[in-house]
Formats: C-alpha cells, sequence, structure tokens
C-alpha cells in the first residue's frame, strides 16, 4: 500500500501521480482532503501518512508540498519514519538503499512531472541494502 497525501501547493502535482498510479494497478490510498482546500494545513496530512506508515510497516508513504519541507519535518516528528525530501533520481535510490526511508517527501515546485515519476519509480522499486553499516545507522535513527 502507498498512503499519498499532500497539501493546497501539491494538489495538482499528487493528483497527477494518483492518475499514473491508476494507469499502473499501483494500490494507494489518499490521506488528502477530498477536495482542494487554500487554507489546508501540510501538518495535518503529513501526521497522517506518517502514523499510517508507522503502523502499516510494509507500506511506503509520498508527500508532497511546496518545497517539501515542511511535509518532512511534520513526517519525521513521528519515531520509526524515514521521510527523505529528495530532488533527483539519485537521491530517490539513495534514500531508499541507506537510509530505508518508508516516505518520500516531493517539492511541488522543484522538478518536472516526468521527473517526479522517475523518482517515484525508484524509490518503489530499490531495496535497502542491508549491509551492516546501513542496518546499524538506521537502527540508531530508529532508537
Amino acid at each position: 500500500m502507498i498512503y499519498i497525501a499532500s497539501d493546497h501547493a501539491g494538489w495538482d502535482l499528487k493528483e497527477y501521480i494518483k492518475k499514473y498510479f491508476n494507469k499502473k494497478g499501483v494500490k494507494y490510498l489518499d490521506l488528502s482532503n477530498p477536495y482542494f482546500d487554500k487554507k489546508d494545513d501540510y501538518p495535518i496530512f503529513g501526521k497522517k501518512v506518517a502514523n499510517s506508515v508507522y503502523k502499516d510497516k510494509r507500506s511506503k508513504g509520498i508527500l508532497i508540498c511546496d518545497t517539501g519541507i515542511g511535509m518532512s519535518i511534520a513526517a519525521n516528528r513521528k519515531k520509526g519514519i524515514r521521510a527523505a525530501l529528495v530532488f533527483n533520481e539519485w537521491m530517490a535510490e539513495r534514500a531508499r538503499q541507506h537510509n530505508d526511508a518508508n516516505i518520500l517527501v516531493l517539492g511541488a515546485e522543484l522538478q518536472s512531472k516526468k521527473k517526479t515519476l522517475k523518482m517515484i519509480d525508484i524509490f518503489l522499486s530499490t531495496p535497502f541494502s542491508k549491509a551492516a553499516r546501513h542496518r546499524r545507522r538506521v537502527k540508531i535513527l530508529d532508537n
């Protein structure tokens, strides 16, 4: 399961991603408002996705706001969540390989839609390396 949410600034990109997921048959749950609301508050959605991913350990999350910074801060307040704000494919891969990131955070204004889909595909398909040094570091993060 992929839990996805955005605030108003990430709304259009989130809807674009959902169409992509629908085409690919990816199972997701949108935890955003059911309608566009310019007054929404990103921490609410960041926490919703973080809580859902925390409870469903085999899931992943995607959060989108203007820069991604606010959503990263909101999600990472939950112990056991490793939300990674990424700007390119290499960062998406490393977030999974080295940090076992369970939430991908995107800044809606920072990359093209095409590049965003590439980052998502890489994030969702890259396994955690499980090298001893990476396991040790993730354990430190989660304690």
